[in-house]
C-alpha cells in the first residue's frame, strides 16, 4: 500500500495561491495518519496537528492496535509503550518528511509519547527557528 505524498504546497502551487495554514495543518493530520495506517495496520481515529511558533504536535486518539490493546488489559504497558517508542524511531523520516513538505521548514527534532487510558498519542516535532527574533515568553540565556 502507498499513500499518496501530494502536498497541500504543491497542489495549491497548481492553483496559484499559497496553502493556508489549516490547510496545511490539515493535511499534516491527514499525511501522519495515513503513514500510520500503512506502516502499523491501523491508524488513529481522529488527529489534530497544533502549531506553535517553532513547535508542531499531531494530537493522535483511538490508535491502538487489538494487540496493543490486548496487552494493555493484561498489564503489560511496557511491553506496548517499548514497541511504539521502537517504531516511532523507524517512522521519524516518514514524518520529517510529512512536515517539511507540508510547512516548507526543516524539522530539528522529532519526539513523541503515548497515553493509555485514555487513548493519545502525541507527535512533537521542533522546527528549525525563522531567525534570531525572539517572540513573547522566549528567554535567551
Amino acid at each position: 500500500m502507498s499513500v499518496d505524498v501530494a502536498t497541500t504546497r504543491e497542489a495549491a502551487a497548481t492553483n496559484g495561491h499559497a496553502p493556508s495554514r489549516g490547510e496545511s495543518l490539515s493535511a499534516i493530520s491527514r499525511r501522519v495518519v495515513g503513514l500510520l495506517k500503512e506502516y502499523s495496520g491501523k491508524g488513529p481515529v481522529k488527529a489534530r496537528a497544533y502549531y506553535w511558533n517553532d513547535l508542531l504536535v499531531v494530537l493522535m486518539t483511538d490508535g491502538y492496535t487489538t494487540v496493543e490493546s490486548t496487552l494493555l488489559q493484561q498489564g503489560k504497558a511496557g511491553t506496548v509503550m517499548a514497541q511504539r517508542a521502537e517504531f516511532h524511531e523507524l517512522m521519524i523520516p516518514h514524518f520529517k518528511l510529512v512536515i517539511e513538505q507540508e510547512l516548507g521548514r526543516e524539522v530539528v527534532a522529532c519526539m513523541n509519547s503515548s497515553h493509555h487510558a485514555p487513548d493519545l498519542n502525541a507527535e512533537l516535532f521542533v522546527l528549525a527557528p525563522r531567525d534570531e527574533t525572539l517572540v513573547a515568553g522566549d528567554a535567551k540565556g
